[in-house]
């Protein structure tokens, strides 16, 4: 196919890190993002270029556009970290060679050339052939929310404690995390902000379903960890919820942060259990998973793409917005819940 010269794209409007936080709420896109046009990049050694078919839109997203993601922006760069496209040119060395012409799922983060846009150019290696089977929707979104999703859950598994907590509960990767636990036999603790919530997770498999705004809020919770025992806590929220949940978890608990929906304060309100009850709070970023677990990351796809595939796991859709009308769109529609949205250049 020919390739153009030119291709139209969501470019970055900021560089490095933001001083100020700003919140993870995307109130618009104009501060961090402007349309534009760029020179269609030419990949690396190491790198394909890829026709992009669909983007997706992430938390992470968010917080890198507002320059509060582990990594510096690049101004002028395209955004978007994950899409689903087609390899129409790559490196010299092998592994580029043998993407050629194939539907990839794909992330952009090594490369800084990100996917809201015509074409996107990433690291073979960040590449996941697709089977036929694997919608573009779900291959778009294959990446950041299932393969974190399975790492968690190893975790969970090798703790042996069949109950464990999740905040966000209504959000696609708790989704798919639920999923997995209902499988195998394990009772998610999941929290969320709305009554009409409830049903769907419960349906899904959630042992609990704990609304945050509820009056009884902090008396369930109480009695659901009394009766549960959970030991692992997997935060995407931080905040004054994550405070008040840490807090009530039995000795030994693992509070592991991997978000940060709320830039609200987080205060630990009692650190000497950090001494006395050998709690512990960590990190989780997928980037350092894949690095440090190499050995996983192939059974992990093949797993996604499986569930994709067989019906087990569906990435819910909210809006699929064209790539000219996202600076307009984009905001009103990533503030509907319980769905993902994503970009179509």
């Amino acid at each position: 196919m020919t390739i153009p010269s030119q291709m139209k794209a969501l470019l970055l409007v900021g560089d490095g890190y933001a001083r100020t936080p700003s919140g993870s709420v995307l109130e618009a896109m104009e501060p961090y993002v402007e349309a534009g046009s760029i020179a269609v990049p030419t990949p690396g050694p190491t790198q394909v270029l890829i026709k992009v078919s669909l983007a997706s839109i992430n938390p992470s997203d968010v917080a890198f556009i507002k320059g509060q993601y582990g990594q510096p922006r690049a101004k002028g760069q395209p955004a978007g970290f994950e899409g689903v496209g087609t390899v129409v040119a790559g490196g010299d060395e092998p592994s580029p060679k043998s993407l050629a012409g194939k539907r990839v799922a794909f992330a952009t983060g090594l490369s800084n050339w990100g996917s809201w846009a015509q074409y996107a150019v990433a690291e073979a290696a960040a590449c996941i052939p697709l089977l036929d089977t694997v919608r573009d929707e779900d291959g778009a979104a294959m990446i950041v929310n299932p393969l974190t999703a399975i790492a968690m859950f190893d975790i969970v598994r090798q703790e042996g404690q069949k109950a464990f907590i999740m905040t966000a509960g209504a959000s696609q990767l708790s989704k798919l995390t639920i999923g997995l636990a209902n499988e195998a036999g394990f009772r998610p603790i999941v929290t969320v902000r709305r009554d009409d919530q409830i049903a769907s997770l419960k349906a899904l498999g959630a042992t609990h379903v704990l609304n945050e705004k509820a009056p009884d809020f902090t008396a369930t919770l109480r009695q659901v960890i009394k009766a549960e025992q959970p030991r692992i806590f997997l935060d995407a929220v931080t905040g004054p919820l994550a405070s008040a949940i840490f807090d009530v978890m039995p000795k030994r608990s693992r509070w592991i942060i991997y978000g940060r929906l709320d830039p609200g304060t987080t205060i630990i309100r009692e650190p000497g259990q950090l001494i006395f009850q050998h709690k512990l709070i960590e990190g989780f970023w997928l980037s350092e998973w894949m690095r440090q677990f190499r050995d996983r990351r192939g059974p992990a796809i093949l797993e996604a793409q499986k569930r994709f595939s067989d019906g087990r796991w569906s990435t819910e859709v909210t809006a699929v917005v064209p790539l000219a009308e996202a600076m307009a769109r984009v905001p009103a529609e990533l503030a509907k819940p319980n769905g993902k949205m994503f970009i179509r250049p």
